[in-house]
């Protein structure tokens, strides 16, 4: 399901979206830091930024600057469902 131009799929409510390639030809994907932060994690910016980098960390996430993206988190992927059931998976067991 093709939500605009460079969008390659929503998964659970995460959009997931294209960016450039890594120097090694991997694809990659950015999607937003709200995918990680649950409730419960209160509604400072800063701290809830900081709350899902850390959580993103864990399944091989990194930050990702640039500004036609703000608050996105990059992954190395080649399959985005499988990135989408780690990402569930992770939030599940929160």
């Amino acid at each position: 399901m093709k939500l605009t131009y460079n969008v390659i799929g929503v998964f659970n409510m995460i959009k997931f979206e294209r960016i450039n390639r890594t120097v090694d030809g991997n694809p990659r994907v950015v999607c937003h830091f709200l995918t990680f932060i649950k409730e419960s994690d209160g509604y400072d910016i800063d701290a809830t930024y900081n709350i899902a980098l850390s959580r993103a960390k864990k399944i091989g996430g990194k930050k990702y600057n640039n500004k036609s993206y703000g608050g996105g988190i990059a992954f190395v992927c080649f399959n985005e469902a499988e990135l989408e059931s780690k990402i569930n998976e992770l939030m599940s067991n929160i």
